[in-house]
């Protein structure tokens, strides 16, 4: 598939994951005042805060769109990093509010509608989970944050599911609050791992699926590279990377033996599916713009 296909494509999930979430937010303002529900009336409001917080992503990802021009030389893919951040941030807000209000009803336990929450679960699972399902087929870092988001709202439905199966013939409210603090904890450790890597990525460290020593030991190893150095690559979004690095050719290298560098270059950006990667040939070190000594390296031309 495609670059822009895929971007196409997580733009357009995210969208529908917003209209959805908007959609349920709106029922459940109407069923919790028809089942005379707080608590449901709670949930609407933190789904509106999703909607909000959905809406900025799908923005996002619609910018990160944009081709490269004389700002951003790289196009505008970062900038879905931003609705991955804020995602992730939101979600630990979300996260510590619904854990300090489930810390207060075991205190003060409440009788929820029992038959009314067994209703909007049902429908709050479907629709939630089909959404995070969407928005999880995305490969960016906002894709995924936006997934987890979802995730956490069709786990919480699911524990309101189970509870409400109980409290239909039972008074154990407690499971109410010790549920939500378990499937709270569960989403907020994935979502801190994503923002583990969300952060990365804004501080351009290597992609996980890149191992620069494989790659300068692969280049070093064609025939009439002297070394290489100053190989560096980092992530436009968590999908696409860029790859730098420079090659130092043998003496007596030819113009046969530097087009198999960039053959070589060009077998490890499908490899690893890079989008950008700058190769600077050089005759020796002396020639390196960046004025680097190799001391204790020996060069070898592979003949």
């Amino acid at each position: 598939m495609s670059t822009h296909l895929n971007q196409k494509n997580n733009e357009r999930n995210i969208r529908l994951a917003f209209f959805l979430n908007l959609g349920f937010a709106i029922a459940e303002i109407i069923g919790g005042l028809l089942t005379n529900s707080v608590a449901i009336l709670a949930d609407a409001l933190h789904d509106f805060g999703d909607s909000i917080t959905l809406a900025l992503s799908w923005r996002l990802e619609k910018v990160s769109e944009k081709g490269e021009d004389q700002r951003y030389s790289y196009g505008y893919k970062r900038f879905s990093l931003l609705g991955a951040l804020f995602g992730a941030l939101v979600l630990m807000g979300g996260a510590a509010v619904i854990v300090t209000e489930a810390v207060r009803r075991f205190n003060q336990p409440q009788a929820p509608n029992a038959p009314g929450m067994l209703a909007f679960s049902v429908v709050g699972i479907l629709i939630n989970g089909y959404a995070a399902m969407r928005a999880g087929k995305g490969k960016n870092m906002n894709a995924k944050v936006i997934s987890w988001h979802l995730m956490e709202d069709a786990f919480g439905w699911a524990a309101v599911l189970a509870v409400s199966v109980v409290l239909l013939f039972s008074d154990l409210y407690f499971l109410d609050p010790l549920l939500s603090i378990i499937f709270t904890g569960f989403v907020l450790f994935n979502v801190l791992r994503n923002l583990r890597h969300t952060v990365a990525l804004f501080l351009q460290g290597v992609p996980e699926s890149l191992d620069l020593k494989d790659i300068e030991r692969e280049m070093s190893e064609l025939k009439m590279v002297a070394g290489v150095h100053h190989t560096h690559a980092w992530s436009l979004d968590g999908e696409q990377h860029v790859l730098t690095t420079h090659v130092i050719m043998c003496p007596d290298a030819n113009v046969q033996d530097v087009r198999a560098v960039k053959e070589k270059m060009r077998d490890l950006k499908n490899r690893f599916g890079l989008a950008h990667t700058t190769v600077e040939i050089e005759q020796s070190e002396e020639d390196c713009s960046m004025q680097v000594t190799m001391e204790g390296e020996k060069q070898i031309c592979h003949e």
